[in-house]
């Protein structure tokens, strides 16, 4: 097993990198001596040690903002900490999620971009050359029959041997999905929570 390399930069610190365990977005940037470190193995709070007041800080003592330690990973060096958490509260001492002051939301790369272009054709249904503010003009009714015939033909596709045809028809399925679940006021999240709360 790897041995944190406290004595690397002759101050007895390391850098720990805060991330949200659920959402994967980096909450926070703090240094940890030996001490701390061992404090938030104890505890299960995140434990730095403040270079400003020259001690042991338990993130949250005054706030309330806990970060609840989940796991530790040591990079490649040994000499920086990731450290995954379940945040109580924000993170930033200004208030902000993080401090970067972005929103602890989660991510899905492309999808959540592709979700972004979703949501401005629907807030703009008049767009003549869109063809997805036009599903929003024509209502529900043909957003879901959208997605039951992409889901027949993705279906049918399956069952060929054409891989191409098959994630073709898979990702019309999926995009028309993403289109019918704002039509209905809701988003990949909302999708992603009902399954992590089955899981």
């Amino acid at each position: 097993m790897k041995t944190i390399d406290f004595n690397k930069n002759n101050d007895g610190l390391v850098p720990a990198i805060i991330q949200d365990v659920k959402t994967k977005t980096v909450l926070m940037l703090g240094y940890m001596n030996e001490a701390a470190y061992i404090k938030t193995v104890e505890t299960k709070q995140v434990t730095f040690y403040s270079r400003t007041k020259q001690r042991l800080w338990t993130k949250g003592e005054e706030s309330g903002n806990f970060l609840q330690l989940k796991e530790i990973k040591l990079d490649c060096d040994q000499d920086t900490l990731l450290i995954k958490v379940d945040p109580v509260g924000p993170a930033c001492h200004k208030g902000t999620d993080t401090c970067w002051a972005e929103e602890n939301e989660s991510g899905y790369g492309f999808l959540s971009e592709l979700e972004a272009v979703i949501s401005s054709r629907k807030e703009n249904p008049d767009d003549e050359k869109s063809y997805v503010a036009s599903l929003f003009r024509k209502g529900i009714n043909k957003i879901a029959q959208k997605v039951g015939e992409e889901a027949v033909e993705t279906v049918i596709e399956a069952k060929d041997r054409n891989d191409k045809l098959f994630l073709n028809e898979s990702a019309d399925l999926l995009f028309h999905y993403l289109i019918l679940l704002q039509a209905k006021g809701y988003k990949l999240g909302d999708i992603v929570k009902v399954l992590a709360e089955r899981h």
